[in-house]
């Protein structure tokens, strides 16, 4: 039997710092820590006045990094045979686009006296929508200049991404737009960290971070020109030069593990460390991801990842949130999409609306099982799952929730159903715009809370997108994914595919469709699409006229039959 040998996956949420430590061979992991950030309202600082506002603190990632090694590591060393000397590799993933301001020296301005209670200065976390005014502004420049930078990520700028961020900063702050050197997204700032990295413009940076939400492609040389970037501001255009002109995937290493950091966290100096990635697509890596097969992280909100072979054209998909080789498997173009919220959808439900009988800290799994006793179609309810914007394929932030066909009789189990049903009918629309566009979808394997703890909701989306659908072994395929890109910079597999086809795994549970339920949910998608296009389209022609008078027949033949 080959000598055992450990990765170290780092996975930086929303909330909340994992390290993970795993055994190269099978992909067993053998210890875990948890550090939630201290900073603000669950690790994120917040504006009372302004809503779209969502920065953390870069010391808060620092202070979690050391504290949940060491953990994981003092864990792993009671167990037998394990020693610190046997880590062959480190991986990071985190949210994104958060990118941070830094000095001349890769440190974060928060970091410095003058700039540490300034929220400008902080991380600019995911969902920070503050820029999204300068979103519109960017893409109705690369519109009207016919430049190509939005042809890889759907043809429409979001406010979650990097170039908007950065544009409303140095609008609304110039003091920290001028001081700051540079940016660095959170996912290569990590490795830049644990590398000892000064010089950021030697560190080997995200295609991931680039690709999908810098308008970075090969096809026109990287980051978009300074004259498009002047054409937004003068700041962003001196800026150009201090960025990167090359991005990597995460299967090449950033840097080595610097001997100061390596004494604070236990582990020998220089382990390789790979380039960093966001976390929606380490999650599809730890949950295999291949083509033919769409991996669906699922918890408040969705993101789902595809890859196609490299040597394939992919065409242009309207609506995507990137088309970019290498973001999730290196040599295979990497395809994201998602919905801007599922679980949130669900808690929002029980939180404000959930009736007194079904309340309580067991109110989810009281309503779920009520509402399994229902057949698809028997409430006459429809929903949009709308209630966080629309991600994909519309791209509006602007667009609310939607419940048709509620009568006096309405009960909260078919609410609760019919929302799960909105967010599986959200996903079909989803893969079909991907399928139109050449890129095939054979099955759904998911992972995240959500999928694991809700059968009926499986079995839900099976039904409705007429796919078997699996889930991921790990638990935490995020934080592997990151693991197997330690493996594989490390030398403990020649190759991503390989460290996947070692390390990664499905639970045995195959929710397959069942055809009288596909039979009725392809009748009632086709009136999610009536009010996906009369309620998201600014060209819709139909009539929406039809649509009560059809879910009370649905629902009055299923409760005859």
């Amino acid at each position: 039997m080959a000598k055992a040998t450990y990765s170290i996956g780092l996975d930086y949420g929303t909330n909340s710092v994992r390290a993970i430590i795993v055994d190269t061979r099978n992909g067993r992991e053998v210890a875990t820590a948890v550090y939630a950030y201290p900073s603000g309202k669950d690790g994120i600082l917040l504006d009372p006045k302004n809503p779209n506002l969502a920065r953390q603190r870069p010391s808060d990632y620092i202070r979690g990094l050391h504290a949940c090694v060491k953990v994981a590591l003092a864990d792993a060393g009671r167990r037998r045979g394990f020693d610190p000397s046997q880590v062959v590799g480190i991986g990071v993933d985190t949210t994104g686009s958060t990118p941070l301001p830094v000095d001349a020296h890769g440190r974060p301005l928060a970091d410095l006296p003058q700039f540490r209670n300034n929220p400008a200065a902080q991380a600019w976390l995911w969902k920070d929508h503050t820029g999204h005014q300068e979103a519109v502004e960017i893409t109705d420049l690369a519109r009207s200049s016919g430049a190509p930078y939005l042809e890889k990520c759907g043809g429409v700028y979001s406010s979650e991404w990097f170039w908007s961020k950065l544009l409303h900063c140095a609008r609304t702050s110039p003091e920290v737009f001028q001081a700051a050197h540079s940016w660095i997204e959170c996912c290569d700032y990590i490795p830049a960290y644990l590398t000892g990295a000064t010089d950021l413009g030697s560190l080997p940076r995200s295609v991931c971070a680039a690709g999908h939400k810098a308008m970075y492609h090969p096809d026109w040389g990287g980051l978009p020109s300074k004259e498009f970037l002047g054409r937004l501001s003068p700041e962003l255009a001196g800026l150009r030069d201090r960025l990167y002109d090359k991005a990597y995937p995460s299967d090449q290493v950033a840097g080595h593990l610097d001997a100061k950091v390596a004494r604070k966290l236990g582990l020998p100096a220089g382990i390789p460390v790979a380039v960093g990635a966001f976390d929606a697509h380490m999650g599809a890596v730890g949950s295999g991801v291949r083509p033919g097969t769409l991996v669906k992280i699922m918890g408040t909100s969705a993101c789902d990842l595809m890859v196609a072979p490299g040597g394939k054209h992919v065409a242009d998909i309207p609506g995507v949130c990137g088309i970019v080789p290498g973001s999730v498997l290196p040599g295979m173009h990497g395809i994201e999409a998602g919905q801007s919220a599922v679980g949130d959808i669900f808690n929002w439900f029980v939180s404000h609306l959930c009736p007194p009988e079904f309340a309580g800290p067991q109110a989810h799994k009281r309503l779920t099982q009520a509402a399994a006793k229902l057949r698809p179609g028997e409430s006459g309810l429809l929903a949009l799952d709308w209630n966080n914007g629309n991600r994909t394929v519309l791209v509006d932030a602007l667009l609310t929730g939607l419940l048709v066909g509620q009568t006096l009789h309405t009960t909260a189990p078919e609410v609760y159903r019919a929302l799960i049903e909105a967010t599986a009918f959200g996903s079909l629309v989803i893969i079909k715009r991907i399928e139109s566009y050449g890129v095939r979808i054979d099955e759904v394997t998911t992972c995240g809370g959500v999928a694991e703890k809700n059968p009926l909701l499986m079995q839900i989306y099976a039904d409705v997108l007429n796919r078997p659908m699996r889930i991921s072994r790990s638990s935490q395929t995020c934080a592997l994914g990151a693991a197997i890109f330690g493996a594989v910079v490390g030398g403990a597999h020649a190759s991503t595919e390989a460290a996947q086809a070692a390390m990664t795994g499905l639970k045995p549970t195959v929710y397959k469709p069942r055809p009288q339920n596909v039979e009725v949910y392809g009748q009632l998608y086709q009136q999610y699409l009536l009010l996906h296009d009369a309620f998201g389209t600014a060209d819709f022609s139909g009539n929406l006229g039809g649509v009560m008078k059809t879910l009370i027949a649905l629902r009055d033949r299923i409760r005859s039959s």
